[in-house]
């Protein structure tokens, strides 16, 4: 049955070499190799080394799904992989490999978004998605948010990033305390021991003329380098933790507040929250107190689930082919830029 089908996922979209197996919505396997390390003292990923480090990931990963699954290669009934957005060679690499195992293993082959990867992720943790939901999806290349009416077929843009994505704004504002790479969970430990109320930093295209769901952070990241370099010419030490808190804030303010307007504009009463600053401990917080004072269903993966991983692609797979749309043609191919409203191609 096409609801119970194995499906093996690949994704390489940056520094992870993530291989994820489901049958149905449940999770089988969950296999990650990083290259973080090797990217740490560039102060980001630099795509080279990336491509190269899921190279010789690629194979090891695939058999320690298989090992952890309790299953062979050949019981997979189809194999996933996103094709876009992403680094152009690193998506190269996993293309390149989904390609050879549904080859090699005669079986289908499914070309996903790495965006719409992350809100089926959550279907693994809490079971169907209700459709439609709003999904607000963080990360350090995407910040956005999306209409879902249908997960398999129709992935509506509502608003993104027009500048620094949140993640972004965290690894730049990290470097600029001296924090270590990445930036978000550094920032979200020291904000603990903070006043996110010490200082009052600006909230990115919140003005009555501005676009309601697009966001800013190349404002506020500009903010914080100031003010921390007025204290440091003035001979003052900078408060790390509660420019980490008031930063911290600023984020998770103008996230939840337009994700939970979102839900509003358009008559939707369940929120999804994924991608890698998705784990931000502030953020998840401020999401479940809007939201429950919206009337809003907030789901919200583990963080290990938020994060770049190949579950959250095989999961998207899985509900293709439950919904029964036609795999990728043999020649398919990576898209740096893929839109969102393409699930799969």
């Amino acid at each position: 049955m096409a609801d119970q089908a194995l499906v093996l996922g690949f994704e390489t979209s940056c520094d992870e070499t993530g291989i994820g197996l489901v049958r149905g919505h449940t999770l089988l396997a969950d296999a990650l190799a990083t290259s973080m390390a090797e990217h740490e003292r560039f102060g980001g990923v630099v795509p080279e080394i990336a491509s190269r480090a899921h190279l010789e990931a690629m194979v090891p990963t695939v058999h320690r799904a298989l090992a952890d699954a309790g299953v062979t290669a050949a019981d997979v009934d189809a194999v996933a992989v996103t094709s876009g957005p992403g680094l152009t060679g690193a998506l190269l690499v996993g293309v390149a490999a989904a390609k050879a195992y549904a080859l090699a293993l005669d079986v289908p082959l499914y070309g996903v978004n790495h965006l719409a990867a992350h809100v089926a992720v959550d279907e693994l943790q809490h079971g169907p998605l209700a459709e439609p939901s709003i999904a607000l999806l963080v990360s350090g290349g995407h910040s956005s948010l999306l209409l879902v009416p249908d997960l398999a077929r129709d992935v509506e843009s509502l608003g993104r990033t027009v500048d620094d994505a949140a993640g972004e704004a965290f690894d730049k504002v990290a470097r600029v305390l001296g924090l270590p790479f990445p930036g978000g969970p550094p920032i979200d430990r020291a904000a603990r021991e903070g006043d996110a109320a010490a200082i009052a930093f600006p909230r990115g295209l919140t003005g009555p003329r501005d676009a309601p769901y697009d966001f800013s952070f190349s404002g506020l990241k500009t903010a914080v380098a100031r003010w921390i370099e007025a204290r440091e010419r003035a001979g003052q030490p900078v408060p790390v933790a509660d420019v980490a808190a008031s930063f911290q804030e600023a984020v998770a303010d103008v996230l939840t507040a337009k994700a939970v307007r979102a839900c509003r504009d358009h008559g939707v009463d369940h929120l999804v929250l994924g991608g890698g600053v998705a784990a931000n401990s502030r953020l998840r917080a401020l999401a479940e107190e809007r939201c429950a004072a919206a009337g809003i269903v907030l789901r919200v993966p583990s963080p290990k689930l938020c994060t770049d991983n190949g579950a959250m692609v095989a999961a998207l797979g899985s509900r293709l082919v439950a919904a029964g749309v036609a795999p990728s043609s043999p020649d398919l191919g990576a898209d740096s830029s893929l839109p969102i409203d393409v699930v799969s191609r």
